[in-house]
């Protein structure tokens, strides 16, 4: 592709594509970076340039781009059915999947509702136990909690229980209120405070809310161990500890919302692990497909689908999706789940994480660093950025910067974040963490 060609290709792109999460005025000075093949840890453009993808392309590409194994899945599947419907029809995919994934929890979460994105999701969680607690004679069981800062999505219901204030002053006329807690966010440890002892603070305040209201709480919903769009706020597991116990006591549903911090990117397979606890609702999303096609779902207890098991239609649960459960997103879950497997990649994720985190230590000392982190294949640090007009265009300084340098970075306000694919070699930890380091530089010196 020649550049005229390129730059064609872009301007065509901003005429006819509404991109998401994007002022789309902003591309008047910083250009769309047309991508025209992938392999591995990087992407390429029409000109040959190369970028580390060093966020998995929203936190989704958990084994590089173009990967052979689940490339052949997919095409092998494309031979025997491209989809079905899934009401009133079932396929081996979707079946092997969902057996796969139960034996993952030990059965604990033995049923599987499946949908295409997160946002979906964690709509049908918040569904099912509404749902769930009318179907047992509980209809005043009908408000949600939520964290501080959390980001659960943006569909309507999704974003009832997202703490965002840019989504609540556009959107917040149009949502159900819902309950907001304090995080346990290790960062906001006070002096002489742990990690811990911030979860257990945090723990404290919902503990409070439950004794007033706990007989007209549906749920509560966490993302484990990490709140991503909060910043990457990363906290103890106490804190899911302690929360799976009060939930307990006071018959209040725990939703995990494990779209971003599953299928090992917080060092297990599933975050909860690390706490020791299972959720009611444990949602699906991003990695669990490889990055390759749009797949969600929402695993389940036996004592949940139970009181949905009835010869009468209103008590079944009143949800679908066109793409539900199709049968190629499901081939390459488990091609994702098949690698997880035969390379123990838990494993070799604990040798990576080491290597990159010992490379990236100068930055931890640095004076314009503050807490730099991190939890099992996502690293941060918040820049320090005292002039409030640099504060503000930050993140896309440095996006910019970034690409200069090859890599694809997109930090969240100050907070510079890592979400590699799980396929670096030592070569490109070097590089990712040599070049991190020469952006943040230079974002820093202007």
């Amino acid at each position: 592709m020649t550049s005229n060609q390129q730059s064609e290709w872009v301007k065509r792109s901003l005429r006819s594509v509404w991109h998401p999460c994007t002022q789309m005025q902003h591309h008047e000075t910083v250009p769309l970076v047309p991508v025209t093949h992938g392999r591995g840890v990087w992407l390429y453009d029409g000109d040959g340039k190369r970028y580390l993808d060093a966020i998995s392309s929203w936190w989704v590409n958990l084994f590089g781009h173009a990967n052979p194994r689940i490339n052949a899945a997919l095409k092998d599947q494309l031979d025997k059915l491209e989809h079905a419907m899934l009401a009133g029809f079932t396929h081996e995919p979707v079946v092997q999947l969902s057996e796969r994934l139960a034996t993952l929890t030990g059965n604990v979460l033995g049923h599987c509702f499946y949908a295409s994105d997160g946002a979906s999701a964690v709509e049908i969680a918040l569904k099912m136990s509404f749902h769930y607690w009318r179907n047992t004679g509980h209809d005043d069981k009908r408000e949600f909690v939520c964290l501080k800062n959390s980001y659960h999505g943006e569909t309507v219901g999704a974003l009832a229980v997202t703490d965002v204030p840019l989504f609540r002053e556009a959107y917040g006329a149009m949502l159900q209120q819902t309950h907001v807690v304090a995080a346990p966010d290790a960062r906001q440890a006070r002096e002489g405070e742990t990690a811990a002892d911030v979860a257990r603070r945090a723990a404290r305040e919902l503990e409070t809310l439950f004794e007033q209201r706990s007989d007209k709480i549906a749920a509560v919903i966490v993302e484990p161990l990490v709140q991503c769009a909060a910043g990457m706020a990363m906290y103890d597991p106490a804190y899911l500890t302690e929360v799976r116990a009060l939930c307990d006591r006071y018959q209040v549903h725990l939703i995990a919302d494990e779209i971003a911090v599953g299928c090992g990117r917080t060092g297990t397979f599933f975050a909860c692990e690390q706490a020791g606890i299972w959720p009611d609702f444990l949602c699906l999303s991003k990695g669990i497909s490889g990055g390759y096609l749009p797949l969600s779902l929402v695993m389940t207890r036996d004592a949940i689908y139970q009181a949905f098991y009835d010869a009468d239609v209103r008590r079944g649960f009143l949800h679908s999706h066109s793409y539900t459960g199709n049968p190629l997103a499901c081939r390459a879950a488990l091609a994702t789940l098949a690698i997880f497997e035969e390379d123990d990649v838990l494993a070799q994720n604990r040798t990576r994480a080491e290597g990159l985190t010992a490379a990236l230590q100068p930055l931890a000392g640095h004076a314009q660093v503050r807490h730099f982190r991190r939890r099992g294949m996502i690293w941060a640090f918040d820049a320090v950025v005292d002039d409030s007009q640099a504060a503000s265009t930050f993140s896309r300084r440095f996006f910019t910067e970034g690409l200069e340098q090859e890599l694809l970075l997109r930090p969240i306000g100050r907070t510079v974040y890592l979400m590699p694919p799980y396929v670096l070699d030592d070569e490109e930890i070097a590089l990712l963490a040599d070049k991190v380091q020469t952006v943040f530089a230079k974002v820093m010196t202007r």
